[in-house]
Formats: C-alpha cells, structure tokens, sequence
C-alpha cells in the first residue's frame, strides 16, 4: 500500500525487518516456518524487489527475486511465479533492458490470461505499456489505453484510472497531442492527491513536459514550476524524474535567453545514470545541443546531437521486431529535427546527405539475422489468419461480428508483442558514404526530400555533384500527394463509366502536374533526363513516380535511404532460374495474367487455386529469384505487419516476410495497396513491401493505392515481357507505366 502511495524507499524499509525476522528463523529454528510462513517470506521479497525496482536498485531487486525462486522450489509456492515474473520484468524495465522486460511480461500476461485472473492481468499491461512507451510505440499504447479506460471507469477503481490516464497522457506527449497529455495528466494528478498519493508528482512532471512544449511564450512562472516539482520529486526519493524537471527547467531558460542561469542549473545536474530512462538522456543531450547553438557553438550542437542519436542507436540494436525497431526514433525526433536544420542553414549539401543518413529509415539498416524457428509465434500467427477467415464468413452470412474483431485485435497485439523479443532484428549495416552512392549511381541521380521548418527541401546526387535545393512550403505537396492518391484509388474500378474517368481522371492529372511543378521540374537542369532513384518522405512515399508528366517513360527507384538502397544493389543482372508465380482467389483476369506469364517463364512454379495456401507460398518464396504474386491485398496503417495477401486458406502477412532464410530477391505484387506504409518519425516506414525490403528482398514492385484487376494484368504482362528481354526492374517498369500511367500505379521500390 505504501508502495502504491508512491513512497517505494519507505516500503522497503517496511519490509525489511518481516524479511529478517523470517530469514533468521529460518537459519536457527527452520522447524518453526511451514508454507504459509514461507509464502508470507516470499511475497514479501517479492514485494520488496518492486520496490527496490521503483527506486531503480537492480542487484537487490534481483537478489529478492532469485531468494524467491528458492523458496517456491522449497516449499512449493507455484502461485507465486507470475508476480515473480512481473517482478522481474519491473527490475529489467527500470533498469533499461526493455527487450528482457517485455518478455517477462508477455510470460506474465499469457499465464493470467490462462487462469483466468483479469484484475492481475490489466495491472500486469498497465505496467507493460510504460515499457512499450519507453521504446516509443506511443501509437499502439494509446490505442490500448483508450480501450482500457472505459472498462476503468465503469469498475470505478480510482487508482488504476488515474494511472491509465498518466500512461496516457504518456502516450499523447510522444504523439504531440499536447493538450490531450496535459488534459489526461491534471486528471491523473486529482485522483492521486485525492487518495494521498506522491505518484501525483509523476502526472504533473507529464503536464509540465507536455506545457513546456506547447508554450508560445516562456514565463518566469512555468521555469519555477518546472523548478519546484523537481525539488519535490527528489524529495521523494524519484531521482530521474527530479533530474528530468530540472532538464525542463533548463530548456526553458534556454529558450528564454537566460543562458547563464541555465548553464548553472546543469551544473546542478548529476550525469545521466546507467538506469536513467531513455527519453531522459535524450532530453540532456538536446538541451546541451541547444544552449551550444544560443551560444553560437554550432560545431558542439551537432555533436551533441550526434552523440545522443549514436546513443539511441545502441539501444535500437539490441531490439527484436521491426515495430520496435521503427518506433525508437520517436526519442531522436527533435535531436534530429535540429541537426538537420543546421545542416541545411550551412548551406553544405554533403553535410546534410550524411545528416539525413544518419536519421531516417533507421528498420532498414539492419542485416536480418538468421532467422529462430518460432513456434508459438507461428502458432499465433495461424491463430489470427484463422480469425480473420471466420470475421469475413460471419460478415457474409450477417452474423455478429464484433467480438470476432476484438479477438482478432487481442490476436494481432500478442503475435505482435511475441516477434518483438523472439531475437533481435538484426546486424547493423554501416551508413552508406557519399563516394559510395555515387560510385554505385553511375549515370543515375538520386533525389532525397526532407522537410525542415516548414519547407521542403530535395538533396540532388547527380554526376558526381551533390547539391540542396529549396522547393517551397512542403504542406502544399504533401497534400497534393494525399490529393492523387484518393484520386488514384477512385480510378481503379476496370469498369468506370466514362463521365466519372473523366472527371476524376482531370483531378489526378492536375494533383501530378501540381506535383511536377513543385518536386520535378525545379530539379530538371540537374538531372536532367537520368534515371532517377528518389528518397522520400512523408506522403511521398506513395507517389507513383510514373504518373508526374516529368517523368513518364522513365525509370524511377523508390528507396527508404541511400544506405537502404547501396545495400540492395546488386552487381550483376538479377537471376531468373527458379521463378514462383502465385494466383490467389476472387480475381477476375489472374487466370488469363498467369497463364500469359508463364509463357515467359516456362520453368516456373505455379501455385494457384487450392495450392496456393500461405504455407506454401511461403515455402516457395524462400530462395526465390523471381516471385510473381496476383492477389487481393490489404494495408492495415494501424499494424502495418498485418497488412496482407489473401490467399486460398486466409491471409499472408508481412509479419512471416521478415525471417525467411534466403529472401526472393525481386518480388512483384499485382495487388492493391501493398507498396503503402505506416510512417513513424524520421520517416520510419512500414508496411507490405517495407518488410520485404527490410528482410532482404531486393526489388520489390507493387501499388501503393487500389489497381483494377484487368489493368493490373496487362501492366504485369508488358512488365514480364520486358523483363525477359533483359530489362532491369526499374527500367521495364516504366516502359508498362507508360501505356496507361494512372491505370497502372506501381513503385519499383529498392534496387531497381
């Protein structure tokens, strides 16, 4: 109770006395202790150890759990080991070995959920998703939360609401939502002091974080705000969090020109502790970032910046799952946000390609691992196509639906949550230089947008040059892209009435003229007519290049990064000798589309009605040089890993892409929507074909929006033909564009 009063170092020393009375009884009269007073020993460690795991003291919190184990092998107290687990994952979280903690607590939560124990089971997620939140999955979290709070608030257990709120506005800070955070964070803050509880402290370090923020104009008031809640918070014996105040503190005085008062309240400051949370040291190093530059040092900035992104990428790399990858950036938004800008105001263009590197499409930089045969994942993963099969009958046949959906849901997040510490994700690759690119470009260009301030920004690689062009306020073209992709999907019907083709026909065309003149064409006299490899960001990403007048006729590679794109380069012409052509269900032309194909690959292995299940696709797809997929396909933007392929039995996802063996390397997806993709910050994008990419796959060809199925098989036939005749990817892409370019929206997308 103490504990949960927010005074963990006062509940230790509670504790402490029970301990050492039992243990010394233990040793001189063992006869006395039987099972109930072991198991009052062993709750009490175990208690202690969450303790001693709140105030961040690892080895005592450890020494408890492992005293714990003893003691139930002793005694056999087996109903102790989920709260030993959940301990354990505490002591791991507050320690910072997130990848450890989660899988304690998916041990935990699979074990209640078994028995059957839902009160103990929403306190075990309750604490899991403060982890998800310190790895960045602040999206996800908020979904869950926003599911939670209902529940909550129905059951009306004050103190489990007030700390989903504080989770919550947790989540909403990550997010940006800055007046959802501080709304969520005042909540949190008047139930806890209504139930006398310090932990208000830690909901109004979350308000004070989200209205430091959010403030247009630093008052001297919110600096002594920020200044008293950190006196009080260690205080309380919250050392991190007091340290994190004080940060706050020191931003504000920054911000406000007071730099001397703030270079004295960081000399206050302790260096950061092994224990110390991520955001927290991320924080220190954009504060130190930031009085360097209002001081004119602008060298010392960059390399704070630089020191605190290498610092983050030393936690990415211990990371498993490419959520968890992706999601980490959100911690190195503003470092990275203020690096770029400084490149870009030093007019030095080198400098900025090398900061772009170093910042974006971090999933991709990444050898995949050889891969861990999983199989409770795999059995999870059966579980949810299984699921989604019976949601579509139901839908059909006008059954109920919606406890289906939640199982599904519940399905997707535990299959989910399982990939993420199966193993880490990968080995990773060194940032591509500068003469690499442009050794390996040749005659090509590559073109790399980036937003900073406002505005967008292209840096050009061409002949051997690398200049930075200026391209105007960027909320224009990305809306013009979101403008072409709603047009686009509008277009892909096979049998549209003519009025309507016509009508929206005009839309798509103005939206890719729009985006000529504002991405391509100020470009024009330096990259001339090359083959062009582009980089985007945002909206971009799901751009057709095809479509924009500039560019039709020529061919255009889509990669997340330079490195992404160096990685999947191939030396020589993609090889051809074991070819899998796969037909899923419901398409009109695919029997026509395949049979055509196969003409051109007469060796091919083809995969088509009742054979065309996911486990045989997926075994054909491991070591495939040329794989031809004609399915329905579906992006989910909220679980991008879950976006899929329907085939005969039920979906393929990009979950079960990412690990196979030996990749395919050149793939093509006559399917709607699979080349789309989450976009987290630093342009972290996930989707389909993203995974693909990231597991090892060189070229993948797909649509980011829908494609109707007659016009997706003449594309893929005229893409076929001339592949065979020697075309590379990109290249026999653009020739099958060019006939119908917004009947036919497909990237290219890795090497090309």
């Amino acid at each position: 109770m103490i504990m949960r009063m927010g005074q963990p170092e006062q509940a230790v020393q509670w504790f402490t006395p029970f301990i050492r009375f039992t243990e010394d009884a233990l040793r001189t009269s063992p006869e006395r202790i039987d099972k109930e007073w072991a198991q009052r020993l062993a709750t009490s460690l175990t208690a202690r150890a969450f303790s001693n795991a709140a105030i961040r003291m690892r080895d005592a919190a450890i020494a408890d759990l492992e005293r714990v184990a003893v003691l139930s092998h002793d005694y056999g107290l087996d109903d102790l080991h989920p709260y030993t687990v959940v301990a354990l994952a505490n002591t791991y979280k507050q320690s910072g070995d997130l990848v450890e903690a989660l899988h304690r607590y998916e041990e935990a939560e699979r074990f209640l959920r078994a028995a059957q124990q839902p009160s103990l089971l929403a306190q075990v997620q309750l604490l899991q998703a403060e982890a998800m939140l310190m790895v960045g999955m602040s999206d996800d979290v908020g979904r869950m939360l926003d599911e939670a709070l209902p529940v909550l608030r129905r059951e009306k257990v004050q103190q489990d609401i007030a700390e989903v709120e504080m989770y919550r506005a947790s989540a909403a800070l990550l997010d940006d939502q800055f007046d959802l955070a501080r709304r969520m964070a005042k909540a949190s803050m008047r139930k806890l002091e209504k139930r006398g509880s310090t932990w208000w402290m830690m909901a109004a370090l979350i308000e004070l974080w989200a209205h430091a923020l959010q403030a247009k104009r630093v008052t001297n008031t919110l600096v002594q705000k920020a200044l008293l809640l950190s006196d009080a918070l260690a205080a309380n014996h919250l050392l991190d969090e007091a340290w994190l105040a004080k940060v706050i503190a020191v931003r504000l005085e920054v911000r406000r020109g007071r730099l001397g008062h703030g270079e004295e309240l960081l000399r206050q400051l302790p260096r950061p502790r092994a224990v110390t949370p991520l955001d927290h040291r991320m924080q220190r190093r954009l504060v130190l970032a930031e009085l360097a530059l209002a001081k004119g040092d602008r060298r010392t900035a960059l390399l704070h910046a630089r020191k605190g992104l290498d610092e983050l990428g030393l936690v990415r790399d211990q990371l498993g799952g490419l959520e968890l990858v992706s999601a980490t950036a959100v911690h190195g938004r503003e470092l990275r946000e203020l690096a770029i800008r400084l490149a870009l105001e030093s007019n030095n263009a080198r400098q900025v390609f090398v900061w772009l590197e170093r910042t974006r499409a971090q999933a991709y930089r990444y050898e995949p691992l050889e891969h861990v045969e999983n199989t409770e994942l795999a059995e999870r993963i059966a579980e949810v196509r299984g699921l989604g099969r019976e949601l579509m009958r139901a839908g059909l046949d006008g059954r109920p639906t919606a406890e289906l959906r939640n199982e599904l849901v519940k399905a997707q997040r535990e299959a989910n949550r399982l990939g993420w510490h199966a193993q880490r994700w990968g080995k990773p690759r060194p940032m591509a230089t500068l003469p690499e690119v442009i050794a390996e470009l040749g005659e090509r260009a590559m073109v790399s947008f980036v937003v900073s301030g406002g505005g967008m920004i292209a840096v050009v690689i061409a002949g051997g040059q690398v200049r930075t062009v200026r391209l105007g306020a960027a909320k224009e073209a990305l809306e013009s892209a979101q403008k072409l992709h709603f047009d686009l999907n509008a277009l892909a019907p096979d049998y549209l009435p003519q009025p309507l083709v016509q009508v929206i026909g005009a839309s798509a065309r103005k939206q890719a003229d729009a985006l000529d003149a504002l991405l391509i064409k100020p470009l024009n006299r330096l990259v001339g007519e090359r083959e062009l490899v582009v980089v985007p960001t945002g909206a971009l990403y799901a751009v057709p290049w095809g479509v924009i007048p500039s560019l039709h006729g020529r061919p255009v590679v889509t990669a997340p990064s330079a490195t992404a794109w160096l990685a999947a380069a191939q030396p020589d012409k993609p090889k051809t000798d074991r070819v899998l052509l796969v037909r899923g269900p419901s398409l009109q032309f695919a029997d026509d589309e395949l049979d055509r194909l196969a003409v051109h690959h007469e060796k091919a292995t083809v995969l088509s009605g009742d054979d065309a299940t996911a486990a045989e696709v997926l075994a054909h797809l491991d070591g495939a040089d040329l794989v031809h997929i004609a399915a329905h396909g579906e992006h989910e933007n909220e679980n991008a890993l879950f976006s899929r392929l329907e085939l005969v039995d039920g979906p393929l996802f990009a979950h079960e892409l990412g690990r196979l063996r030996t990749p395919p390397a050149h793939v093509v997806l006559a399917a709607c929507s699979l080349a789309l993709n989450r976009i987290r910050p630093g342009d972290e994008a996930l989707g389909f074909a993203g995974a693909m990419l990231a597991g090892g796959t060189r070229t993948v060809v797909a649509a980011a929006s829908k494609v109707g199925d007659e016009a997706s098989a003449a594309a893929m036939a005229d893409y076929h033909r001339a592949l065979v005749a020697g075309a590379a990817p990109a290249v026999a892409l653009a020739e099958a564009m060019a006939k119908d370019p917004f009947r036919r929206p497909f990237l290219c997308l890795g090497s090309g």
